[in-house]
């Protein structure tokens, strides 16, 4: 079971006042590359994993943006770390239909 839930909201500088949007897909194609589950919501996104893992994947997000032409990038995050184990759908079951 996982230990952490981190959400991210990933803010691009973008070059010449492009559209923010594109920049954000691409960061959001490396938490699919990465095989860890998440889901895409309209203000963050929120991963479940190894607390270690999600980390890297910030790392990883944020160096895409740089390599994507930005010229900084702004990560706002929340960690909800649970040694024994956690799950979005721990959280988040009693509001489901």
């Amino acid at each position: 079971m996982a230990n952490a839930l981190l959400g991210i909201q990933i803010i691009p500088k973008v070059p010449g006042g492009r559209d923010v949007i594109p920049y954000v897909d691409e960061a959001i194609s490396v938490i699919g590359a990465s095989g860890v589950r998440y889901e895409v919501g309209p203000l963050e996104t929120v991963m479940e994993g190894e607390l270690g893992t999600l980390l890297d994947i910030v790392k990883q997000m944020n160096e895409k943006m740089i390599e994507a032409g930005c010229p900084g990038v702004l990560s706002q995050l929340k960690i909800s770390y649970r040694p024994e184990g956690t799950s979005m759908d721990a959280l988040t079951e009693k509001y489901r239909g």
